[in-house]
């Protein structure tokens, strides 16, 4: 009983992070793209956009927070949450000087910003790739299907070791000087393509 109800927590806690961690992702993307203009560019530019994205960052913190992870992954969940206060924050700032329409002070704000959501998106990423909670079966076994993994059999070891002594024969050909060799290198080579078509 106690395993189920663990489990059903993990899924749980799985569930709420990616609701969070989804949106974000554009809030970053957008982020990202606004921290890489100038000083100028921005102030000019980034007025009416910077409070929509700092209000995302805000609610996406805010939710963050209240969420109860599993102890296996909470200083993955810490700094996830750490990150994205930082970020608000930053993004808060430069947001009241791009309103001033202070370039000086949108310049010496940028290092600081730009390394916040650098931050949040490596937390980000820690959360999603190495957290210890585990997909389902099925999801899986989806995620392996959708890959287009080959399996290997004797015709793609056939043609992969074709192609391989195919580009020695024709790089000995090559530095020898002797053409047939260099023939008998591009024929093997072009042989594995032809033996094997993914």
């Amino acid at each position: 009983m106690e395993r189920a109800v663990r489990t059903g927590e993990r899924r749980g806690y799985g569930a709420a992070v990616e609701g969070l961690l989804e949106p974000l992702g554009g809030t970053l993307i957008r982020l990202e793209r606004v921290a890489e203009a100038t000083p100028e560019e921005i102030v000019a530019e980034a007025h009416e956009e910077l409070p929509g994205l700092q209000y995302t960052l805000h609610a996406s913190a805010e939710l963050a927070l209240g969420l109860d992870p599993p102890a296996r992954v909470g200083p993955l969940h810490a700094e996830l949450v750490d990150a994205l206060g930082q970020a608000r924050d930053a993004t808060a700032e430069v947001s009241a000087a791009v309103e001033e329409g202070d370039d000086d002070l949108v310049g010496k704000l940028l290092p600081e910003w730009r390394g916040a959501l650098f931050r949040v998106r490596l937390a980000r990423l820690r959360a999603l790739e190495r957290s210890p909670l585990r997909l389902p079966a099925e999801d899986v076994a989806r995620v392996h299907r959708g890959r287009g993994e080959v399996t290997p059999t004797t015709t793609t070891i056939v043609a992969t070791g074709l192609v391989v002594a195919g580009a020695v024969l024709f790089t000995a050909g090559a530095v020898l000087a002797s053409w047939p060799l260099w023939a008998a290198g591009l024929a093997l080579f072009g042989g594995g393509f032809v033996l094997f078509r993914p």
